[in-house]
């Protein structure tokens, strides 16, 4: 018995008696943050252009005038129309002049038709000619 009580004290007295420690695996802790949204970014973009000069559209009414206005010397076909035209008559107190020209040389003999008038007229212009007008309200293309 002696040794009974003996080995009891040894071991109450912790000596003789070895201790391992076991370890107990621990839960695992996921924290989960909401990480704030990234900033917009917003790019503008500035594009510089040099317009080139507008080319003019053909349109049914380009190429020579439909109405004389105001006096001078007009090529048929160039300046203006071929076509019949007519006007209300003189613009002042002087009476219109017309003239169909062969020509732009001035000279009498280039002279197809004229006329003074203060009254409505009209004139048959065909292409090639001149027409020259003085001192007549516009002319205007009726055929």
């Amino acid at each position: 018995m002696v040794a009974l009580v003996f080995g009891v004290a040894i071991d109450a007295s912790g000596e003789g008696v070895e201790t391992k420690s076991v370890a107990v695996p621990q839960p695992a802790v996921t924290v989960t943050e909401e990480a704030e949204p990234a900033p917009t970014v917003t790019v503008t973009v500035t594009e510089t252009v040099t317009a080139e000069a507008e080319q003019p559209q053909e349109t049914e009414d380009s190429g020579p005038a439909k109405t004389i206005a105001g006096d001078g010397q007009y090529l048929v076909g160039e300046d203006i129309k071929p076509g019949t035209y007519k006007t209300a008559g003189t613009d002042g107190d002087f009476a219109c002049y017309w003239a169909r020209l062969r020509n732009a040389t001035g000279e009498f003999s280039a002279i197809i038709a004229n006329d003074n008038i203060t009254g409505p007229a009209r004139v048959t212009l065909k292409k090639g000619e001149y027409f020259e007008t003085k001192r007549c309200q516009s002319w205007k293309r009726v055929g």
